[in-house]
């Protein structure tokens, strides 16, 4: 019988996943209820809307700063052991600063600054806990396990500020952050309870150097990952006004409380819950360029809204259709991303989504703030609703590719190179030279083909690659790359996936030989110069 099909419940099947999830959700109610007590609190310490504007940045910053190394430290060691880590570093941060707050120790730049301490402990953690999540689920669950997260995020939002604000209005911020940091601890007893089964590492182990080299060299060589990651800064850009300057609206514009700050953002959290539930139901009718596209107009409409709205009640509904476009607009960017890229290099490309997402909401904030100040509130909000509405146009030029049916296991088809003698993994260069024989009418088929391999090489490991005719014997081609090291071209034959062997069968059809392609793999000669060196002046003008 056929399996049934994945729903939203599904992931919550695996009792990993399903305490790592309700652990996730506590934590992230702490975080919501300090990003509320934060900004609030900074907002009642100055007059700037600068310095309220900048709590948004000192916790995107760190992520910006952060990101591409933690994705990198996620791919080479224990995660488990660093998830034990950057909990614990979080809660001793929040503890701190809700007993300093409490003690009447604080100023608005101390409290920017242990929000810089938090961010660096949520950059350090996040591309960790969202590659965790491919562990614990099989692959077709995975886009309902990517939307529970969000749906996670989303109720801790939607009841994180509220609990946030009765503390702050019937006790004090410090509170809050003290609660905060007994979520972090839960957190860490849920993990340190995971027995999680180390993954196998096969071939040469990567340095941290080469290893981010090797993420970023995979995004570069990765068209798939383009769309997603120029429509995810143009939309944090013009949706981080929202998320900086609302407290401003509340406080400044409406003349209301905390408690109608927290409100509003748990309408956002509300819309954001029941948008999970919607794309549950209807969400295969839409693909995920449409999604974000969709998302993107409705920020329009927020923007618009908060600059013009002078009556809260109208606000509220406007941040639940919020929610509902923010979740949509999230798990399409975050699902998109994982299911485009292969294991081996999952965290660090996800680390690298998070970086610009994160760059758009530090810049965006500043930008959005400092026009606030230099100007007015409203102008700054509909700026920003231009810009989401410009933004739009990229769903044309930069389209988002699903990568639902794609195979990115290993391939394990290349058969190891004859050595003669043993190789370490350091020594290198080396050049891969395959050989192939094609009938000059298939040229123009051929290129085409070649040219897709060649940035698969390059994607993989390779520094350069090409393909070549013998002039001697123009049907006689060879394609070549050539790779740091052997340990390197080692990892090349673990990245090639199931998926790229369709490429490379495009390439070998127009082979007419009648043995396959040959392929020869040369090493740096030992203890040659494997750079070209000028020879000095004086050896010149002796051999002449």
């Amino acid at each position: 019988m056929p399996a049934a099909p994945a729903t939203l419940w599904t992931p919550f099947a695996h009792a990993v996943f399903r305490a790592i999830w309700v652990a996730g959700l506590v934590s992230n109610v702490g975080t919501w209820m300090q990003n509320v007590a934060g900004v609030w609190l900074v907002t009642t310490l100055t007059t700037s809307a600068l310095l309220v504007a900048l709590m948004q940045t000192a916790t995107s910053l760190p992520a910006f700063l952060l990101s591409l190394p933690s994705g990198v430290l996620a791919d080479l060691i224990d995660r488990r052991r660093l998830l034990l880590f950057t909990q614990a570093f979080m809660a001793v941060v929040a503890a701190v600063l809700g007993v300093l707050t409490l003690t009447g120790g604080i100023s608005a730049l101390a409290v920017l600054g242990f929000t810089f301490l938090l961010g660096m402990g949520s950059a350090l953690n996040a591309p960790i806990w969202q590659t965790v999540v491919t562990e614990l689920v099989p692959r077709p669950v995975l886009p309902f396990a990517i939307t529970l997260n969000g749906v996670s995020n989303n109720i801790a939002r939607a009841i994180g500020p509220a609990i946030g604000g009765l503390v702050i209005a019937y006790y004090s911020p410090g509170f809050v952050f003290l609660l905060n940091g007994l979520s972090f601890l839960g957190t860490w007893a849920v993990v340190y309870a995971w027995r999680r089964t180390p993954t196998a590492v096969a071939g040469p182990a990567e340095n941290f150097i080469g290893a981010l080299r090797a993420g970023m060299r995979y995004v570069q060589y990765s068209p798939a990952l383009y769309g997603v990651l120029v429509r995810t800064f143009a939309f944090s850009f013009g949706a981080s006004a929202m998320w900086a300057l609302v407290s401003v609206v509340v406080a400044r514009k409406l003349h209301l409380s905390s408690g109608h700050y927290g409100t509003m953002l748990s309408w956002l959290g509300a819309g954001a819950v029941a948008g999970a539930f919607l794309m549950g139901r209807a969400g295969s009718r839409l693909n995920f360029n449409q999604r974000v596209l969709l998302g993107g107009l409705a920020f329009v409409g927020t923007n618009v809204a908060l600059a013009l709205f002078t009556a809260v009640y109208w606000l509220y509904p406007v941040m639940f259709l919020s929610g509902i476009a923010w979740l949509m607009v999230m798990t399409s960017f975050s699902t998109t991303v994982q299911l485009n890229v292969p294991k081996w290099v999952q965290a660090r490309v996800i680390s690298i989504y998070m970086l610009v997402f994160q760059a758009g909401l530090s810049v965006g904030s500043l930008v959005w703030g400092e026009l606030a100040d230099r100007t007015t509130l409203t102008v700054a909000l509909l700026g920003a609703a231009g810009w989401m509405l410009l933004s739009s146009g990229l769903a044309l030029p930069f389209p988002m590719r699903s990568g639902e049916n794609l195979n990115l296991d290993p391939a394990g088809h290349w058969p190891t190179p004859e050595v003669q003698g043993e190789v370490d993994p350091d020594d290198g260069p080396v050049v891969v030279m395959v050989e192939y024989l094609v009938a000059p009418q298939d040229w123009p088929a051929f290129r085409q083909a070649a040219e897709l391999l060649t940035r698969l090489r390059l994607r993989d490991g390779a520094l350069r690659a090409g393909v070549f005719a013998d002039m001697a014997h123009p049907e006689r081609i060879t394609e070549f790359f050539y790779v740091a090291t052997w340990g390197e071209h080692q990892r090349q034959h673990l990245r090639f996936t199931k998926e790229d062997q369709a490429i490379e069968a495009q390439v070998q059809q127009f082979h007419t030989g009648s043995v396959p392609p040959h392929v020869t793999h040369f090493l740096a000669f030992p203890k040659s110069i494997n750079v070209e060196v000028p020879m000095p002046l004086q050896n010149l003008e002796a051999q002449q």
